[in-house]
């Protein structure tokens, strides 16, 4: 099914939108996979009704494919998945909102950044910087949050952007703050990490705009 792309055939759109609601034989998994890798567009109302499918495999396919094939219509059902108790599925639900784009996925990961259910919430970080630049006054206004669980994770996030409008900020962070948050972890740490990171990905650009150039 990995290969369906390459393979695709029109006359496999009508037989895998059934296979979706098929539960004979174990195979609405693949299915979904391969609606996704067909870019079946037409799935994606049957595949909002298998985000609550008692099989772990299809809720990961689920998301994933919605990434794939949603729209800001999709939004509000994955949304709630951000919340789920499986880290896996929450991470799979914020690489596929980060995907779709849009102000509702924006918001709808702001929110979770915000009122942080979970200590340990790096893949919001690095998803949220998937909207720069338009987060970027957000995360550096959590930057100065008296919490410093969201002063670290906003370090994080700014790191991930490599906008040049986030090193004050980390640079701040990691010459003077000392919060730590419930997991142990130091705001300072966080950003000079974060500022290793930013380098790393302007590093990155240049040498790909570099060997364009050339």
């Amino acid at each position: 099914m990995n290969q369906a792309a390459v393979f695709a055939d029109a006359g496999l759109q009508e037989p895998l939108l059934a296979a979706l609601g098929d539960t004979r034989y174990n195979c609405q998994a693949w299915a979904v996979k391969g609606c996704a890798a067909m870019d079946i567009r037409a799935a994606v109302p049957q595949l909002l009704t298998l985000l609550d499918h008692p099989q772990w495999i299809v809720r990961d396919e689920t998301v994933t494919a919605l990434g794939l094939l949603g729209d800001a219509s999709v939004v509000p059902a994955l949304a709630p998945l951000l919340g789920d108790q499986a880290d896996w599925l929450r991470q799979r639900t914020a690489d596929a909102l980060a995907r779709i784009g849009g102000d509702a996925a924006l918001e709808a990961l702001w929110s979770e950044f915000e009122h942080r259910r979970f200590p340990r919430i790096g893949y919001l970080a690095s998803t949220l910087a998937l909207f720069t630049p338009e987060v970027l006054p957000r995360l550096l206004a959590a930057a100065d949050s008296p919490d410093p669980d969201q002063r670290y994770w906003a370090a994080v996030a700014l790191g991930s952007t490599g906008d040049d409008q986030a090193v004050p900020t980390l640079e701040r962070l990691m010459a003077g703050d000392r919060g730590v948050t419930v997991f142990d972890g130091e705001v300072r740490t966080a950003a000079k990490k974060a500022l290793r990171t930013l380098r790393r990905i302007q590093a990155a650009i240049t040498e790909r705009e570099t060997t364009k150039a050339g």
